[in-house]
């Protein structure tokens, strides 16, 4: 294996939920002010930030200090999708699960190294490393000696070359709470449907949105016919983070004289795809990973081809 001399470490960080706050009401005063009178404490939106404005000081202090060899640059996560990562780089969240996978499809195989900045109120699926791990990791990595896995991706492509990459999740439908109209192709099957929309899982996605729907989808059919004993399927929705797979669900399919509900769930192995053409005159959009503001619109006569990408994220392990 070609040994990469990295240059940099690029840390990707996230506003807490009371900087978020106070963007939104100007001032923290003001901020405090509304949570309170909603009856809430402020004080753990104050101990959230502070925990993790403690360990992004601390993180930044030991870059700094005990690694001068790699350069480093601080980058908010609004700014991911017009960031340019190099081929040298070390890429590190400090975050939540859902920062690793806002990342992750921004990259090219770089080694991206996920820290939990508050075990304490993260679960961290993804998150490996606290952040006194996070030097002899880096230092390891540098070494060109450390464990990986490779996350499969889902990616959704329109006929004008417009490409969207999913680390988790690609939703397909409409982009208010209206129906969504569009043509499915599967497996040699197809056929015109009304949905909530469409969602495309990766194995790492399976704990989330396609865990949510499949637990809907089974408490109504318990509710309806409890005599099925169909409340153990419930728990059937995991499937490994690195399996060439994606598997598929529609959500709330409406039959009526033009719409149908049969193909409403799949699997996509290598190779295979999931065709959808738009009928919605506007406001059709494709999605991933739960970030709206980047999408791909998907509006009356485009067609969509979902399936696994080549590209894998390079996810560093304890």
């Amino acid at each position: 294996m070609l040994l990469v001399k990295y240059e940099n470490v690029v840390v990707i960080t996230r506003k807490t939920a009371l900087e978020e706050l106070v963007e939104r009401f100007n001032t923290r005063e003001q901020a405090r002010f509304y949570v309170e009178h909603l009856g809430t404490s402020f004080a753990g939106y104050q101990s959230s930030h502070d925990t993790y404005h403690t360990a992004l000081n601390r993180l930044r202090a030991d870059l700094r200090e005990h690694l001068p060899e790699l350069r480093t640059q601080f980058v908010e996560r609004a700014f991911l999708p017009n960031y340019q990562f190099g081929d040298h780089d070390i890429v590190v969240t400090l975050g939540p699960d859902g920062l690793v996978v806002n990342t992750a499809k921004y990259l090219h195989g770089q080694p991206l190294v996920a820290i939990n900045p508050d075990p304490q109120r993260m679960d961290g699926v993804l998150l490996p490393f606290t952040v006194p791990q996070a030097l002899p990791v880096l230092r390891s990595i540098n070494r060109g000696k450390f464990r990986s896995i490779d996350l499969r991706m889902a990616r959704a492509e329109l006929p004008d070359g417009q490409s969207l990459l999913a680390v988790n999740d690609l939703f397909i439908g409409a982009k208010t709470h209206i129906s969504a109209r569009y043509r499915m192709r599967y497996r040699g099957q197809e056929e015109d449907q009304s949905s909530s929309g469409v969602i495309v899982s990766t194995g790492a996605g399976s704990t989330g949105w396609y865990r949510s729907v499949l637990a809907g989808a089974v408490g109504l059919v318990e509710a309806a016919a409890p005599h099925l004993g169909v409340g153990s399927l419930r728990d059937r929705y995991r499937f490994d983070a690195t399996a060439d797979e994606l598997r598929f669900c529609v959500r709330e399919p409406f039959v009526s004289r033009v719409s149908a509900a049969t193909l409403v769930t799949g699997r996509l192995g290598p190779g295979e795809t999931l065709e959808l053409t738009s009928q919605m005159p506007q406001n059709g959009v494709i999605f991933s990973d739960g970030v709206e503001s980047d999408f791909l619109r998907f509006d009356t006569g485009t067609t969509a081809r979902i399936g696994l990408a080549d590209r894998r994220a390079c996810l560093v392990q304890a």
